[in-house]
């Protein structure tokens, strides 16, 4: 029974429906999106009750902390269920603003923009992203 209680993080990360295939997981842990206590962890390491992750998938962070393993994929019901989502408020809001930025738009026609009008772009974006 020893070797049940066993589970790599690839897999649960999987099975708790943060990665849509193993595969994905498994990419994830080797290119250094998934980390504890921030260090890179490798796809082969054991997940246990307690265990705090900080994973990243494209412009999302979560940061998870593991409730219950999960040996099995399971409907996202039971899934959400198994680990603790203790992201910091910041970046949830952080992420979800991001959606609802204000779009750059530009008459059509006028041409590329100018020197002065990419400051302008830019400086509106970097106080828009400080927020």
């Amino acid at each position: 029974m020893a070797e049940q209680e066993k589970l790599r993080i690839d897999k649960y990360l999987w099975a708790i429906r943060l990665f849509k295939t193993r595969t994905m997981a498994t990419e994830a842990c080797k290119a250094g999106r998934v980390k504890q206590n921030g260090q890179n962890v490798k796809p082969s390491v054991v997940v246990k009750i307690g265990d705090v992750y900080q994973v990243s998938k494209g412009i999302e962070k979560k940061v998870i902390e593991v409730v219950d393993l999960l040996h099995t994929r399971v409907e996202s019901k039971i899934a959400v269920t198994k680990y603790k989502d203790i992201t910091p408020l910041e970046q949830t809001i952080a992420y979800k603003s991001m959606f609802h930025a204000p779009l750059m738009k530009r008459d059509r026609g006028t041409g590329r923009p100018t020197k002065r009008d990419r400051r302008e772009i830019d400086d509106h974006t970097d106080n828009f992203f400080e927020e």
